[in-house]
């Protein structure tokens, strides 16, 4: 079979097990079989032949796409701004909508030391070191699992020595005054867990749950980071979509001001940012 029969096949296949855009997936996943820098390399090669050793790995891939198994975690990479990170079952998927969390981060400025919560596989505070070289950077994680895959994304960038990795239950082990705060926290409604997607429902549930109306780490932080940044400091936050007015009510009874929220590609008020004091 040629890689075009091959990838028609795949394509079909994932179509009928009910998979988006299975045409893009089972190009990821051939373009990764055959160690192909990236799925473009397939359009030259369209009538290579493929045989068995080829093929076989390729079935894997698609049954366990086919099965829920994200394509980030069948890759093992995710690009986030433009940067290639390791994504695995520790750490919550990065998803587009949190690359403009960075984004407003940047917008507002340049900060000494900025701390990202909750740092997961570690996008957040390593995008910003590699976007702000002037800052300091230190990223909390309370799962130790998560914690590792983050340093592991630090020293593909090189940043081993510039980011300060900190096993904390939110900003608990984090001596303040800092500049800035930054977190991606669990803010799915407990309720609401069992009817997400199954490619969402591999990530860690610890990454999931924000409580019964998924905002129990953001009242959390909110304390905390009123407690921890300088005055003027910066939090930013990402959100629920339908989070936006009582995660506003939580900022603003801890001296928050300048509350602002921001919205994502799809129009949804997704980002709060805020400064203290």
């Amino acid at each position: 079979m040629t890689v075009l029969e091959v990838l028609n096949a795949a394509t079909d296949y994932l179509r009928k097990q009910g998979v988006e855009s299975p045409r893009l997936n089972a190009e990821h996943l051939l373009a990764r079989v055959l160690a192909m820098k990236n799925r473009i390399g397939l359009y030259m090669e369209f009538e290579r032949a493929l045989g068995e050793a080829e093929r076989a790995p390729l079935r894997d891939l698609v049954r366990r796409r086919s099965e829920g198994v994200p394509l980030q975690h069948l890759l093992g990479t995710v690009e986030f701004l433009g940067f290639t990170f390791a994504t695995d079952r520790r750490a919550l998927i990065p998803r587009p909508e949190t690359e403009q969390l960075v984004e407003c981060v940047l917008a507002e400025g340049t900060f000494d030391r900025i701390v990202d919560v909750g740092t997961g596989s570690g996008v957040i505070a390593l995008s910003l070191a590699l976007k702000r070289p002037e800052s300091a950077i230190t990223a909390c994680e309370i799962s130790p699992e998560a914690l590792a895959l983050a340093r592991e994304n630090a020293e593909r960038h090189g940043l081993a020595d510039r980011v300060i990795f900190l096993e904390s239950d939110l900003l608990s082990a984090v001596p303040g005054p800092v500049n800035a705060v930054v977190a991606n926290l669990p803010y799915i409604p407990t309720g609401e867990i069992a009817s997400l997607s199954r490619e969402v429902r591999h990530d860690p549930q610890l990454a999931l749950d924000g409580g019964a109306d998924g905002l129990d780490a953001i009242r959390r932080l909110a304390g905390e980071a009123a407690a921890k940044l300088a005055t003027g400091g910066l939090l930013a936050l990402e959100i629920g979509h339908n989070q936006a007015a009582h995660a506003r009510d939580i900022l603003a009874r801890e001296n928050f001001r300048d509350i602002s929220p921001r919205r994502d590609y799809q129009k949804v008020e997704r980002f709060l940012i805020a400064r203290h004091g």
